[in-house]
């Protein structure tokens, strides 16, 4: 048995080697430019703050490796996740798509297994996963995480694998409700038979409301009618840095926020039955109103009024808030205080402040904020109290 088990890992070792090779090739890259591929050494600092009683863990659940259709290796996934500042990573591969069986050997568990010693290395949160990948729409495609045995979940049946899922303890997400490469030829983004069935038995609890570069905002009401847990994720085959742009400091992968009581994977799986998530992709922050307004208030300080000027018989206060995290918010006013122009408009981007004014008989200042959104046409609103 160790002889068997010390040749797979040879085997695999060579046909990593043998793969890297083809990277380059795969993707026309240049000698010069085959450096962007590399992992960097330097890991980004990516400053989300936690909220009262919980810590804020940063994550993606849905990634894929050379062990389905893949094109890198699994503990390059977990680095690569390290140097985004991840908290968590949950390699997904898919069980019906493995574009190297014929040359890896067949254990669906395997790249879960080799990714352990690097995730431990990183102090990165692994999580066991894989991804049931049936005809789009319908049934649509599933990812099962912190399961047992991804072996034992080879089945035609969807049903009956989410079934087994489920007796392993698992967590079910349905994927990318909608998706542009099957449109326009069907209507994906709705729920189908099959998502009505697993509702009805407890099976489904979490949505992909967003997943490389589309979101599905109806998703987000289904999440709230339904009880179901938010995730924004990449669904990332390539190397990262391949798909996003990430030159920028402030660019950064589609993530899920997940606020637990513990830096653990017990601690992830609690919060994901307990629907503790926000979706975080470009500007935009995507979940429970409750959960964004306190990140909010853990993000902004506002700094009491620091001048004071009269202006046509009345006094306008002004203010300082400041943004010290790498989220960005943009607040417009609302209230009696909004001016019905473009000086409603707050934008308060990542380690940014602004000066805000405001009339002497405020109380308190009420904002929307329209880059969050609490469902498809909502946004979050927040009242600041004024202490003059």
């Amino acid at each position: 048995m160790k002889a068997n088990i010390n040749f797979s890992k040879n085997l695999i070792v060579i046909i990593f080697s043998i793969f890297s090779l083809n990277i380059n090739a795969q993707y026309n890259v240049n000698r010069e430019s085959s450096r962007d591929f590399q992992v960097s050494r330097t890991k980004k600092i990516f400053y989300i703050p936690d909220i009262p009683g919980y810590l804020t863990l940063k994550g993606d659940f849905h990634t894929h490796t050379i062990f389905s259709d893949g094109v890198v290796s699994p503990d390059f996934r977990v680095t690569e996740a390290w140097t985004e500042d991840l908290d968590i990573i949950a390699i997904t591969d898919h069980i019906e798509h493995r574009k190297y069986k014929n040359i890896l050997p067949d254990d669906l568990n395997l790249g879960y297994e080799l990714a352990r010693s690097k995730a431990e290395e990183l102090d990165i949160l692994l999580i066991p996963g894989a991804e049931i990948t049936k005809k789009m729409p319908n049934p649509g495609h599933f990812n099962v995480l912190f399961v047992k045995d991804v072996n034992k979940l080879i089945n035609d049946d969807p049903i009956l694998q989410i079934e087994e899922a489920i007796n392993q303890g698992a967590f079910i997400m349905w994927n990318h409700p909608g998706s542009s490469w099957i449109r326009p030829i069907i209507d994906t983004t709705k729920i189908w038979d099959i998502h009505k069935n697993l509702l009805e038995k407890g099976w489904l609890h979490g949505i992909e409301v967003f997943n490389t570069d589309e979101w599905f905002p109806i998703a987000l009401d289904w999440c709230d009618s339904n009880n179901l847990t938010i995730f924004a994720n990449t669904d990332i085959h390539s190397p990262i840095n391949y798909w996003y742009d990430l030159s920028n400091s402030g660019n950064h992968r589609a993530m899920t926020l997940v606020f637990a009581k513990t830096r653990s994977v017990d601690g992830v799986k609690d919060a994901l039955f307990k629907n503790r998530t926000i979706g975080f992709f470009g500007k935009a922050l995507v979940g429970n109103e409750k959960l964004i307004l306190e990140l909010f208030n853990a993000s902004i300080n506002f700094k009491k009024p620091f001048r004071q000027e009269k202006r046509d018989d009345k006094i306008e206060f002004f203010a300082e808030l400041e943004n010290p995290t790498d989220l960005t918010f943009i607040l417009k006013k609302e209230g009696k205080w909004k001016n019905n122009d473009r000086t409603d408009i707050i934008e308060l981007f990542p380690r940014t402040k602004a000066i805000i004014g405001f009339p002497e008989e405020s109380e308190y200042l009420e904002f929307q904020l329209t880059n969050c959104y609490n469902g498809i046409n909502l946004h979050p609103e927040i009242k600041m109290p004024v202490n003059k």
